[in-house]
Formats: structure tokens, C-alpha cells, sequence
């Protein structure tokens, strides 16, 4: 990517367009939301949120999103040129990025999520992202989680009609006017692990939990 393409997509004309375009594509959709009601009462009542998702979903979510703008929650994302766009999206549906990943600026992003998903209650977190492999939930959406004393809400988007890139998670967005599901699971209230062993456990767990619906949008 050359000077000028990462500087355009750093810039505030070209991410509000992009936030512009996506709300307006999205405003398409025949969105039909499932399961939001425990996960949000639990979160009036005072607990902890952690919204996870896998990284092929995440798109057709972030118009939706803007709903929780009130209580600014937390994400973290990359600091790559891509992670600058998202960043910006992100701001201006209302939710608050901690910059960093697994190959850099991790531990911090980590932390500042934890911080904010203490102070505000909400929080997400993409489970295989930003560069996977597809699938394989890594460890920080586990740590977070525990640090903050939050409940895991895993979340899926499956469309009756979508195009998927040739990208490592076989990324997808539905097509104009196509039906979506938006479908939030079961809460996973975590046990703090006593050995490296227990943590790798809960871990295969909630990959468990996520993979199979996975498969079934791949299928």
C-alpha cells in the first residue's frame, strides 16, 4: 500500500464516507435481531458485557451497533492501515477503539479494553481477528473477560444472500435488501482458571461453542 493510500485512508473525509456508505448499505438490510433481551438485562443490572464475534461476520453488525453508542463501549483494533479505517468507523458509530493486536500494541489494547469495559460495562471483541487462522479464538478475548469480570456473549450473522472474498476467513457481506440474522448466544459466565492447563480448556470451549456456527455459514 503506497504514502498516499494509507494517508487517504487515515483521513476523516474518507472514513466518514466510508461510515456514510456502510450505514446507508446497511440500512438495506431486512435485519432481524435474536436473543438481545438476557444479555442487555444482565447489563442494565450492573454486569459486565463482552460481545465476541468471528471476524467474517463482523460488517454486517456495525450499523446495528450504533444502539449501544450510550455506553461507549470498547473494541480493540489493529494498528495496520485497515485498522485505521475501522478505527474510524468505529468512533463515529459511538464506541471507543484501543489500538493493538497480537503482533503489536497487544498487551496495552488489552488493558485499556479491560479498563473501559470495567468503567462502562461493554465491550467487543473479534475472536480470531485481525489475521487468524479462521476459527481459532485466541486467548485475549479470554483474558479480558477475567480481568474484567464480564460474561462472554458470543454473536453470529448469517444472510440469505451475501458475497465472500477470497480472504483468509472467507469474509462476507450480504447483498443489498438480502434477510439477516443477527443472533446472540447464551451467556459464558468463565471460571478463573487455577492452571495454564484449565485456561487452555476454557479457551477450546468457547471455540467449541462458536465453530459450529461457523461451519454452518461456510456451508
Amino acid at each position: 500500500m503506497g504514502k498516499f493510500s494509507k494517508k487517504t485512508i487515515s483521513s476523516n473525509w474518507f472514513q466518514g464516507l466510508v461510515y456514510r456508505f456502510i450505514r446507508l448499505y446497511a440500512s438495506t438490510f431486512r435485519l432481524t435481531v435474536e436473543n438481545e433481551e438476557e444479555w442487555m438485562d444482565y447489563l442494565k443490572k450492573g454486569g459486565r458485557i463482552l460481545l465476541c464475534v468471528w471476524h467474517q461476520q463482523f460488517f454486517s453488525a456495525i450499523r446495528y451497533f450504533k444502539n449501544y453508542k450510550d455506553y461507549a463501549p470498547g473494541l480493540m483494533i489493529s494498528r495496520s492501515a485497515d485498522g485505521d479505517l475501522i478505527a474510524g468507523v468505529a468512533r463515529r458509530t459511538g464506541w471507543r477503539p484501543a489500538r493493538g493486536s497480537s503482533s503489536k500494541g497487544g498487551k496495552s489494547a488489552m488493558m485499556e479494553v479491560v479498563s473501559h469495559l470495567k468503567e462502562t460495562g461493554l465491550a467487543a471483541h473479534i475472536m480470531d481477528g485481525p489475521r487468524g487462522p479462521i476459527g481459532k479464538v485466541k486467548a485475549g478475548a479470554i483474558s479480558i473477560a477475567l480481568a474484567a469480570d464480564a460474561v462472554i456473549v458470543p454473536f453470529y450473522i448469517s444472510a440469505d444472500r451475501a458475497w465472500y472474498f477470497k480472504s483468509w476467513d472467507k469474509f462476507f457481506i450480504p447483498k443489498p435488501f438480502a434477510k439477516v440474522t443477527l443472533r446472540y448466544d447464551q451467556m459464558i459466565r468463565l471460571q478463573s482458571p487455577k492452571a495454564e492447563s484449565d485456561f487452555e480448556a476454557l479457551r477450546v470451549e468457547i471455540e467449541n461453542i462458536m465453530i459450529k456456527e461457523l461451519r454452518s455459514a461456510a456451508a
